[in-house]
């Protein structure tokens, strides 16, 4: 190799280099301007509540506004498409729910995402789980009495939903399988006209988030026989869980989490999950959180990987036990 051309070679490299320090300060200096965190549903849901209650605690640690931009539609496959195509820089990430992530992708028979393929996972923030509930017209105290009574009367009993295709309709569907009983699903057009029938004597069964069911169970209006969580939920002490009812291995619990556009690098998402992890570990933002009707439940981008891997499929049997389908 002659002189000049060794010249030339130094020079590429030395190039390169220097891309690639800028590439890596860059990173290092990340965040340097407002992230946007896309929410597929309208403002001053849970969701929304969610993301406000952290986004004021991550400005601080981060040094950065994050600003909230609603993409609502179809079920929030609207943000997560426009997350999606979005450039992989940490600028843009979504939070996302169960019905987003691992529900859609089964519902839908045209969804443009593919959950474990074009996203990178930030941060699992919350778990929500479920009270399953009766009418005080049903008579039985105890879940166990209900799936005898559910075993006696097949076919008779209704349960409603906040409509086809949810978490309120499909928990329902996974408890139908885990108790050998068959109940009758009427969806709603949301969760208070489900309520109203259920208090009604209308539908005799519902699976309904923690906060609406507990205010109703100690109102006296239904009546709550397990939580779907692992262990018992601090606002329905005395509700057993599903597991310590007889349903062995009954955990179903709804998530919320935080995911970027899929080829995010490594280090930009380790800067983003060990914020998330800071925000998590307030006393104050745990609290809020369970006043919310969520359980803080902080896993890492890689473990938050592992967990959405493991809940699609899940998730998926339960839609094609329902027989429900979407375009």
């Amino acid at each position: 190799m002659n002189k000049i051309s060794m010249n030339m070679l130094a020079g590429l490299m030395a190039g390169a280099g220097l891309l690639l320090s800028a590439g890596a300060q860059a990173q290092d200096a990340f965040p340097t301007k407002p992230i946007r965190i896309v929410l597929g549903f309208p403002a001053g849901g849970p969701l929304d509540q969610h993301a406000r209650l952290l986004t004021d605690k991550l400005q601080g640690v981060l040094g950065q506004p994050l600003v909230v931009d609603y993409k609502p539609g179809a079920g929030g496959s609207v943000g997560a498409q426009d997350v999606m195509r979005s450039p992989a820089d940490g600028y843009t990430l979504m939070l996302a729910n169960t019905g987003v992530m691992v529900i859609n992708p089964a519902l839908y028979s045209k969804l443009p995402y593919n959950t474990l393929k074009d996203f990178t996972p930030i941060a699992r923030t919350a778990m929500q789980p479920l009270a399953l509930l009766v009418n005080n017209k049903v008579p039985a105290k105890t879940l166990t009495e209900f799936t005898t009574y559910a075993k006696a009367n097949p076919g008779k009993i209704n349960f409603g939903s906040a409509g086809n295709g949810g978490i309120s309709h499909l928990v329902p569907e996974m408890f139908k399988s885990a108790a050998g009983v068959d109940l009758v699903h009427i969806p709603y057009k949301g969760s208070a006209p489900a309520f109203t029938d259920l208090i009604g004597g209308q539908v005799q069964f519902m699976a309904e988030s923690i906060p609406q069911a507990a205010a109703y169970h100690k109102q006296g209006k239904v009546r709550a026989l397990a939580v779907t969580s692992k262990e018992r939920n601090p606002a329905l002490p005395e509700v057993p869980t599903a597991i310590e009812s007889g349903l062995k291995g009954f955990e179903v619990v709804g998530f919320y989490g935080f995911l970027a556009p899929a080829g995010l690098p490594k280090e930009v998402t380790a800067k983003l999950s060990n914020a998330f992890q800071q925000v998590m570990n307030m006393p104050d933002v745990k609290s809020r959180m369970v006043e919310q009707g969520a359980d803080p439940a902080f896993l890492g981008s890689e473990a938050f990987g592992k967990f959405l891997a493991g809940e699609t499929p899940r998730w998926a049997a339960a839609v094609k036990a329902s027989g429900t389908k979407l375009d």
